[in-house]
């Protein structure tokens, strides 16, 4: 039987940035040419058998995580873009995945190709010249681009989680951050000045001094000054790291420093070796993690979502922020699920019911079209501006694991997770949802024929066939 191609590129520029050597000294460890050693880290070759042994005996890979990360990943995102009526119908299953594991970069340049049709077709739609204007070019909006990195990455930079954890510990226990952030500051010729700011502005930069607003919540003043940090001690490591990801505009560049510097800020505050030992000892309670850590629900949330390091893996989260209408403003999974790229989340999903019980955590058992099984937490997260009139920006966040993991999180207490009956049927998006009957239906699928029948009498005024 023919053994499955490997294509991971990004795994192999990891390890090779993880153990700081050259693309030369690289390709000596693991036995190969340069040549050979570039085009597998360009997805342009498989990685061979003999190079994965090396992997695992020279560097600790684990090999079982190579197989499954981007490939899954393109599969997902090239079924939703197949859906669209603008294809007569969609490839077999099988051949999507043959096509992410054999083919990534053809997938890949599908998936672009086909996202600049879906902005192409937005543009002309509400006629707004200015999404087409001057510096837009590109198959990818920055943030796109940026976003995809992360994603791909399994939310997870290694050399950046390594660098935040030495930071925050550097004589083995946690130490102060603020005060460390502060001499960090002070040693690049930056003095920290806790004063009053206007509202909704968290810090403000004056030459050699860096005000921050004395009002703003602490776990925010602690992630902002971090971030900082990050730019003013780390830009090496930030600049090795991004030109590894080779982004294809200087914007996209920019935004990913940023990125990477909120990166380290998060992962300071939360060290990778501490938090995962709280997380297990607390049962992921993520009240009890955001006192510890002195991390606000969100920090602690999304945190938690980043958990992926080799060798020492905690409990796969899927994460997500929406807003009050709905929309993704954050994402990532390191589960199964994988969220719609081209259209809004499932209705169903207790991450929008939020709102309407603030300040309270919602569990939910659900069931997606493939058959997994999840329990879902959500709740409410407000950030205040510190004054009477300022706007308050509500956002809800939503995480959720797999049922295996479930008995590791205090939120399952008290649920029958054995109970068939207890699991709400959810889907991913409408546009690519197979469920015939679901009442929450807000667009019919784009893969499936319907039929219109005069005499219907229910919720939508068709029939899925």
């Amino acid at each position: 039987m023919a053994t499955q191609k490997i294509y991971a590129g990004s795994a192999l520029r990891e390890t090779r940035a993880r153990a700081a050597l050259t693309q030369r000294r690289f390709s000596e460890k693991l036995g190969v040419s340069l040549p050979y050693l570039s085009q597998m880290e360009n997805n342009h070759r498989p990685i061979s058998a003999g190079v994965l042994l090396r992997l695992a005996q020279e560097f600790g890979v684990d090999l079982t995580t190579l197989a499954a990360g981007d490939a899954e990943r393109m599969v997902i995102d090239m079924q939703e873009a197949l859906a669209d009526p603008l294809f007569d119908s969609a490839p077999p299953l099988a051949d999507l995945r043959l096509a992410a594991t054999n083919a990534p970069v053809l997938a890949r340049a599908f998936l672009d190709l086909y996202r600049a049709h879906r902005e192409g077709q937005e543009r002309l739609a509400a006629l707004d010249e200015a999404i087409g204007a001057a510096g837009q070019n590109s198959l990818t909006t920055p943030w796109e681009e940026v976003r995809d990195f992360f994603h791909y990455c399994d939310n997870y930079i290694d050399a950046v989680d390594r660098a935040a954890e030495r930071f925050a510990c550097p004589d083995g226990p946690r130490q102060d951050l603020w005060a460390l952030a502060v001499a960090a500051l002070a040693a690049k010729g930056i003095r920290v000045q806790l004063t009053e700011l206007p509202a909704n502005s968290v810090f403000r930069r004056d030459r050699d001094r860096l005000l921050v607003n004395a009002a703003a919540e602490a776990p925010t003043r602690l992630f902002q000054i971090l971030h900082l940090v990050a730019l003013e001690r780390q830009s090496d490591l930030l600049e090795a790291t991004l030109d590894l990801a080779r982004f294809r505009s200087p914007t996209a560049r920019q935004i990913a420093r940023l990125g990477m510097a909120n990166y380290f800020a998060g992962a300071a505050m939360m060290p990778y070796r501490a938090f995962l030992a709280a997380a297990q000892t607390e049962r992921h309670d993520l009240e009890r993690l955001s006192h510890l850590f002195g991390a606000s629900l969100e920090q602690v949330a999304h945190r938690l979502s980043t958990m992926q390091r080799p060798g020492a893996k905690g409990v796969p989260f899927f994460f997500v922020r929406v807003d009050q209408a709905g929309t993704i403003t954050k994402r990532h999974s390191a589960t199964r699920l994988q969220f719609a790229r081209f259209g809004g989340a499932c209705p169903l999903w207790n991450v929008h019911q939020a709102f309407e019980q603030p300040g309270r955590f919602l569990r939910q058992l659900a069931e997606t079209p493939d058959g997994v099984r999840y329990l879902l937490l959500a709740r409410d997260v407000s950030k205040h501006a510190g004054a009477f009139n300022a706007p308050v920006r509500r956002f809800a966040i939503g995480l959720g694991v797999e049922v295996a993991h479930a008995a590791a999180l205090v939120y399952a207490d008290g649920l029958d997770v054995t109970k068939p009956r207890a699991y709400q049927p959810i889907g991913i998006s409408c546009r690519i949802c197979p469920r015939p009957d679901c009442h929450q239906r807000s667009v019919p699928p784009i893969d499936r024929p319907l039929r219109i029948p005069q005499d219907r009498d229910g919720p939508l005024p068709y029939e899925i066939t």
